[in-house]
């Protein structure tokens, strides 16, 4: 999907502009692939622009920044601060996608990253739905990866890691090659993991179940989270449980979750349908709550927005 380029992205404290947004070609995550970076959303609510869940997603970079042993020279709060400028100076009144990344530059190179200078950079564009608008009703149909997801001794996957989206990118370019929208990747003992950038969850006689995320390798979701807190408020079961590939042909309602993809229907698993081919009523009515909580319709959740002219919700 193309990017529509905005005014300025935000570069280790500077705002640059969009085509001056530039970096050396011997930086090292370019070579090797040490880094860490989100993926957040800003919608417009009858407040103007707010972000959703700015600080879990500045947590969770930082926690991946953590794990990869890269010290980031910023704090949190002025992390916040930043993003919440750069969408400010952007003028993007209908919602965004929000970029940061942080990186390993110029300076040093081999593998041992913990020399090299570690920069931040945060980018916004305007971007739909990231399996397509017409995905949010009709659903989409997904295969079985014949790459499996990282074992987590292997690479960290509580980390959302630069390099290791190679393993997704493999995943989604032989999904689309062969007819469909999107992976599954199972683990390596053949249990469920997650899509190639998306939490998933079926629903199994009125119960929400979704893999364990430590234990499938899958990476623990901010919208995941968003939508189990959704479910269990309006009285729906929520369980981790481990499944396997069957479990998914079987159930009578399946849907991926994360903040690019927001909140999407499965209609079908390696050509099998799903229930009834289209959104069942648990995923039809999850979806309507996420949609009025992330544009501040729903008063209880509006702890999870960050007003960009205002602060936080409350």
């Amino acid at each position: 999907m193309p990017i529509t380029p905005t005014k300025k992205i935000w570069m280790d404290g500077e705002l640059v502009d969009w085509a001056d947004a530039r970096i050396h070609v011997l930086s090292h995550t370019l070579h090797y692939g040490s880094g860490v970076f989100e993926g957040i959303r800003a919608y417009p609510t009858s407040q103007g622009v707010a972000v959703f869940r700015l600080a879990d997603h500045i947590r969770r970079l930082l926690a991946s920044a953590r794990i990869m042993m890269i010290d980031v020279p910023f704090s949190a709060d002025e992390l916040v601060d930043a993003t919440v400028e750069v969408v400010r100076v952007n003028d993007v009144h209908d919602g965004c996608y929000i970029r940061p990344l942080v990186y390993l530059g110029y300076g040093e190179m081999g593998l041992n990253p913990l020399f090299s200078p570690v920069n931040v950079s945060i980018a916004t564009w305007p971007w739909g739905t990231y399996l397509g608008e017409e995905a949010l009703e009709r659903g989409v149909s997904v295969k079985i990866s014949s790459w499996r997801r990282h074992d987590p001794n292997a690479v960290p996957t509580a980390a959302k890691g630069v390099g290791m989206y190679v393993n997704s990118s493999l995943a989604k370019v032989e999904a689309l090659k062969a007819g469909y929208d999107e992976a599954v990747l199972l683990t390596p003992d053949g249990r469920v993991s997650e899509c190639t950038g998306e939490n998933i969850f079926i629903v199994r006689g009125g119960v929400l179940v979704t893999p364990p995320t430590s234990d499938a390798g899958a990476l623990d979701g901010i919208t995941q989270d968003t939508v189990e807190v959704l479910a269990r408020d309006m009285g729906i079961e929520v369980r981790h449980e481990a499944l396997v590939r069957t479990d998914l042909y079987l159930a009578d309602e399946a849907f991926l979750t994360g903040t690019a993809a927001e909140l999407t229907p499965i209609r079908a698993v390696d050509d099998r349908v799903v229930g009834s081919g289209a959104a069942g009523p648990i995923t039809a009515e999850l979806q309507r709550a996420y949609f009025s909580t992330v544009r501040g319709q729903l008063e209880q959740y509006k702890d999870w927005l960050h007003l960009v002219d205002g602060g936080s919700g409350r």
